[in-house]
């Protein structure tokens, strides 16, 4: 049964239910991932799930199920579940699907080459991965997980309004974490890579990044209590701005959940900052034509000149503000009803080398790893969390760091933005650049 065919059978089961209007998304994948160890295959799983799921309006409430069997008994008590879920609801008038638009052509999303790619070579690079960080330095002792990571998916939906919209893609990664031993000093260092296509995800730089990271912290010392300059790297950059993400869904907003409310406008950052959600970029884990009930994605700049300019919307939190949805309506799956959330959210890249972000700092210290920033309140936007890192003084790096935490506000920290780096990097959905922050607490001995 095709698309077409599952939405006319849906339309012919909803007749005579009073039904105000409809959503169905179909999602299916072919996903595969295995993780190396010595050399050899630790696990090898590979799967193709599919669901069908629908959203019922009517009465003013919204109803949602889902079905994972494309059996007219299933899609019959699938659509029975979402119109009791309706019936029960309680009404809202801003429930409600958007109608049809014109997606942007993204022709990126899809590796026709990948699947010619044998699955002995798929084990080959996660092997190769594990070499690689081995053979970076002698004291790299222990390879806790080498993996190779795929998926080939596809996504259509359609309503009541005349939306039609579907797409394919690829996803290919590799992610590597390793353990760096001298004495009785031991230290882990991690990194991945991701790519819609199989030829771009680099396990080579992989596994040297992420034994450089284990063996540049060996022999890390604590040090003293001060506050100062700090440089965060784009890593713990991105930890940071991952959770200042939710403050700009208008969900949050409009709840009193987010620390930007009621501040548009505000110049609330440092001039330097540009943070943008971009759910058409090139390359981005998040890219796709439209979002979760079929908005087309676009450019959104949210932060210009550090200035707050806007929020993101999906339909209900937009009608509710009188604004059109910004296309951040996002999915976990068939299985899941849409929420808010970001696409590809970052800050957009500076114009400063890595090594130039250090230059002028007499002491201060090079942040590469934090522990816990998920525990940061993302309504006063408060943190304290231990991190790890290098001390700098007099602009060069000064030997690694460890035991220390940092603790600050995050709108202050923005503000405090000095300079920014040129070496914007995606940790999933959400990347910045390095940051140089002019002071910051550092608790130590």
């Amino acid at each position: 049964m095709d698309f077409l065919q599952i939405q006319e059978k849906i339309e012919q089961l909803l007749q005579g239910r009073s039904a105000d209007g409809y959503e169905i998304l179909l999602g299916r994948s072919r996903n595969l991932s295995l993780e190396v160890k010595e050399q050899k295959i630790d696990t090898f799983k590979c799967s193709t799930p599919m669901g069908l799921s629908i959203r019922v309006l009517k009465g003013g409430g919204m109803g949602f199920s889902y079905s994972t069997t494309l059996e007219e008994d299933s899609l019959r008590r699938m659509i029975d579940n979402a119109l009791i879920g309706a019936e029960t609801q309680t009404p809202d008038e801003h429930y409600g699907f958007p109608g049809p638009q014109e997606y942007p052509f993204l022709g990126e999303l899809f590796d026709d080459a990948l699947a010619d790619v044998g699955e002995e070579e798929k084990v080959s690079r996660a092997m190769e991965l594990e070499r690689g960080a081995r053979a970076f330095d002698p004291r790299i002792t222990k390879v806790r997980k080498a993996t190779y990571g795929e998926s080939s998916y596809e996504v259509m939906i359609a309503n009541s309004l005349g939306v039609q919209g579907a797409y394919r893609g690829t996803s290919v990664s590799s992610s590597i974490a390793v353990i760096a031993e001298d004495g009785s000093d031991s230290q882990m260092g991690w990194d991945f890579d991701f790519s819609p296509r199989f030829a771009e995800v680099d396990v080579a730089r992989v596994a040297s990044s992420a034994a450089a990271k284990a063996v540049g912290l060996l022999g890390a010392r604590r040090i003293p209590t001060m506050r100062c300059p700090v440089v965060l790297d784009n890593h713990v950059a991105t930890e940071i701005l991952e959770v200042l993400a939710s403050s700009f869904l208008a969900e949050n907003v409009q709840k009193g959940k987010s620390l930007l409310a009621g501040r548009l406008g505000g110049l609330l950052f440092s001039p330097l900052i540009r943070i943008i959600d971009d759910g058409t970029l090139a390359g981005g884990m998040a890219t796709t034509p439209f979002d979760g009930e079929g908005v087309p994605h676009a450019q959104h700049v949210l932060v210009e000149e550090g200035v707050l300019r806007s929020f993101l919307y999906d339909t209900f939190w937009g009608r509710k503000e009188g604004v059109p949805s910004t296309g951040n309506s996002t999915r976990g799956g068939a299985k899941s009803p849409p929420h808010m959330g970001v696409t590809n959210f970052f800050i957009q890249n500076g114009t400063a080398a890595a090594d130039l972000l250090l230059s002028g700092i007499d002491r201060g210290m090079l942040i590469t790893d934090v522990m816990g920033m998920h525990t940061a309140n993302p309504i006063s936007g408060d943190f304290s969390v231990g991190a790890a890192g290098h001390l700098i003084e007099h602009g060069r790096l000064a030997g690694p760091v460890k035991g220390v935490a940092i603790s600050g506000n995050i709108i202050e920290l923005f503000r405090n933005v000095e300079m920014v780096g040129d070496d914007l990097r995606f940790f999933g959905a959400v990347g910045a650049p390095s940051l140089r922050i002019s002071s910051l607490d550092v608790s130590g001995d």
